[in-house]
């Protein structure tokens, strides 16, 4: 009935890696943010229900400013995105005279003010190819280490400690050492945002869409799984003949603030909307636009 009614509607539904399973299951589209993003740029569609938080559906609307979006609630945010602040980067560029690489994950107002813009993917790259030996790199604290031990540069996060993702940086090596004395033939897959000593003990480190190829290039059967746990329903998704674990306590209750109800009810009265000032619009647009120059593809492999 949901998706007949989008259909009906004229609306394609996109859906975050760390959505539900049964939101992954009638979305046209499940990916991470960006995937999502330029897959929206590529569709004829006028309409798009976006099921992910808030910040992502801000470089949705940014990319597509000609489309309407729409999400099921509005208080489905990241507060890791939130905890940086305009106040702070003004004081950190005026400390340090360095070029501010903004984390996708992270608020429209604080794109704004950012000499460049990362993913989790190609962070590593961006950084790498900044004309500076010294970058303010906001707001995640982890991805700044590891772009930090990736490159040799000296990167320093804004807001330093208080910036990291509470589902990422409070997981822990005797988890991941848990499952693996159950499954000692699994391989670990981490995201970028966990701590240093998490990232030490995996066989790869990477983003959610690295994550989705990595299987391919190993001959593993089991993997552990460190990322929020609704990247497993995309991973078993793909490769139903693998094992894919997770961490239990590893779930973003903002990203599960979206349902089946809410967003029934999204496309019979066609919003929230999601609006976004033209000019912070334009400056997302440009970011990413830049982004994808200073870049190379990313390639799979183990770390």
């Amino acid at each position: 009935m949901l998706r007949q009614l989008a259909k009906e509607k004229g609306y394609l539904i996109m859906a975050h890696n760390y959505q539900i399973p049964e939101l992954q299951r009638i979305a046209d589209f499940v990916g991470d943010s960006l995937q999502l993003a330029r897959q929206a740029m590529e569709t004829n569609a006028e309409r798009i229900l976006f099921l992910g938080v808030d910040f992502m559906a801000e470089t949705v609307k940014a990319l597509n400013p000609e489309k309407k979006v729409v999400v099921p609630v509005l208080c489905a945010t990241c507060p890791m995105a939130n905890s940086l602040t305009e106040e702070e980067i003004a004081k950190a560029k005026e400390k340090y005279d360095a070029p501010f690489v903004v984390y996708v994950n992270s608020t429209a107002r604080t794109k704004f003010l950012a000499d460049y813009l990362c993913t989790s993917a190609n962070a590593v790259d961006v950084v790498r190819n900044v004309p500076s030996d010294t970058v303010l790199f906001g707001p995640d604290k982890n991805l700044a280490s590891y772009v930090a031990e990736k490159t040799g540069k000296r990167v320093i996060p804004i807001p330093g400690e208080l910036g990291y993702c509470h589902v990422h940086n409070f997981v822990t090596t005797a988890q991941v050492r848990k499952l693996l004395e159950k499954y000692p033939d699994a391989e670990v897959m981490v995201h970028p945002e966990v701590p240093e000593q998490v990232r030490k003990i995996a066989h790869f480190v990477g983003s959610t869409a690295q994550m989705e190829k990595y299987p391919m290039a190993s001959s593993a059967k089991t993997f552990i799984v460190v990322t929020e746990v609704g990247m497993a329903e995309k991973l078993r998704a793909l490769y139903p003949d693998r094992t894919f674990l997770t961490i239990d306590s590893m779930v973003c209750y903002n990203m599960k603030k979206n349902n089946l109800r809410n967003t029934y009810r999204a496309l019979l009265s066609d919003g929230p909307e999601v609006v976004l000032d033209e000019r912070l619009g334009e400056k997302i647009r440009k970011l990413v636009e830049d982004m994808l120059k200073l870049t190379a593809s990313t390639h799979v492999g183990k770390k």
